[in-house]
């Protein structure tokens, strides 16, 4: 199958493949998903779909193949899940982790990254630079202005300034 003759094929199946996969899963993203994955492998096996003489056989057949793995990997991570002894309900965060999170959020892209990767996930500068590519003196400049705005709009407003301050 050359590539014009895969593309005619796709234009016109892939409406009447997913409607065929949206009945047999009951989901219209995930058949638009395994139908779409079934394409992509199917593009580096074109020449052997012409020889088979079946190729929208082929694709159904995917696509059903990967919904039913899908279903296989959801059902063991559920199962996973209700093993382990983790709490079922998380506690909702306290006004000290939604300050910080909006305050965060106040901060541009690479400042905010620097600081999470620093004090969240305890990465050295120089680690972080590798990681970001920026300079050391980058990623130091953008966690002393970082550090620098997060006081400012994390300033307790229960503790008065000392006068003449």
């Amino acid at each position: 199958m050359t590539v014009e003759e895969f593309e005619q094929f796709y234009a016109q199946t892939v409406a009447r493949l997913t409607g065929q996969l949206y009945m047999m899963l009951g989901d219209l993203h995930e058949a638009q998903d395994v139908v779409q994955e079934a394409f992509v492998r199917g593009w580096s096996r074109r020449r052997q779909l012409d020889r088979d003489g079946r190729p929208e056989a082929w694709i159904r057949t995917v696509a059903w193949r990967l919904a039913v793995s899908r279903w296989r990997f959801r059902r063991r991570s559920a199962e996973a899940w209700r093993r382990s002894d983790t709490p079922t309900e998380v506690a909702a965060p306290g006004p000290e982790e939604v300050a910080l999170v909006d305050a965060l959020r106040g901060l541009p892209d690479r400042q905010r990254r620097a600081v999470t990767l620093h004090y969240l996930c305890d990465l050295t500068v120089e680690q972080i630079s590798v990681e970001t590519g920026m300079s050391t003196g980058t990623v130091k400049t953008h966690l002393s202005r970082a550090r620098a705005a997060l006081a400012h709009r994390l300033q307790d407003p229960r503790i008065e300034e000392a006068p003449g301050a």
